[in-house]
């Protein structure tokens, strides 16, 4: 249980683990909600399943600075060394690094490392954003800027050129992503509980959007890849948004946008190490 009393001001010198094993139907489920085709291989998106419970007890003790109820998801970059089958025994890690500031609050990134058998399958950096907050005035200057049109690869995609896909994501996206992620933030479930956080409605999770963006890929893809996606404008539930994909060498560039304002932005590349 955490102690009462005020919250740190520096991140906890702590790292969390955890042994995970793949639970066959949430992971149909999650390939259904996000729009993967049914298969044993773990798409890339999804070890952050695995690592979310870690990274949620880590925000929520007193320890942490930052509260996480309103926690904003802002940036994420993956890395998958291989293919994850679902039958292998998955050893997961996450640890708290970079508090510093941000344009708009403070920011801090959790990092997540998944072995199996003693060899690193999958690592990624998931960023998050508190706004208000503070950061320790040592602390460096952020490296995420708010997303416009670039990641931090350098990805461009046209907002006016023609979309890959058109999609119309519902209202409930934010609850059935909810429920089979265990990310119950309360600004992706109620417009009244999104208000609370000053969002004007709930608005979709951000891996929810990098994991449909990169289901539309699928097939196309190398077992062995660095997805780096920002989050820029919210994108709130109910809306129309377009997917742009362009071919790039070693890769893909890709943006979901609506009304020529991007919500991300993300670049795939072959993972040479």
């Amino acid at each position: 249980m955490s102690s009462v009393g005020p919250r740190a001001h520096t991140l906890p010198d702590t790292e969390l683990c955890t042994r995970a094993t793949v639970d066959r139907a949430r992971l149909a489920e999650y390939d259904r909600v996000c729009g993967f085709a049914f298969d044993d291989a773990l798409p890339a998106t999804y070890p952050h399943l695995l690592a979310f419970p870690l990274q949620v007890r880590l925000m929520a003790g007193r320890s942490f600075p930052l509260p996480l109820p309103g926690l904003v998801h802002i940036a994420n970059a993956i890395t998958a060394h291989r293919r994850i089958d679902a039958s292998e025994t998955l050893d997961v890690r996450v640890r708290a690094e970079r508090f510093v500031p941000h344009p708009k609050g403070a920011q801090v990134d959790l990092v997540a490392a998944v072995d199996a058998g003693g060899e690193r399958v999958w690592d990624s950096h998931s960023t998050y954003l508190a706004r208000g907050a503070k950061a320790p005035d040592e602390a460096p200057a952020s490296r995420h800027e708010p997303v416009r049109e670039s990641t931090p690869t350098g990805a461009r995609v046209d907002t006016d050129g023609t979309p890959t896909a058109t999609w119309r994501v519902d209202a409930g996206a934010g609850r059935r992503y909810a429920a089979v992620s265990g990310d119950v933030n309360p600004i992706h479930l109620h417009p009244w509980t999104a208000k609370a956080f000053g969002f004007p409605r709930a608005i979709a999770h951000g891996m929810w959007t990098a994991a449909h963006a990169l289901a539309a890929l699928q097939g196309r893809l190398p077992d062995a890849l660095t997805y780096d996606v920002e989050f820029g404008r919210p994108l709130l539930l109910p809306s129309t948004v377009e997917l742009r994909t362009r071919a790039v060498d070693g890769g893909w560039d890709l943006g979901v946008s609506s009304r020529g304002k991007a919500h991300l932005t993300g670049a795939i590349r072959r993972s040479v190490g």
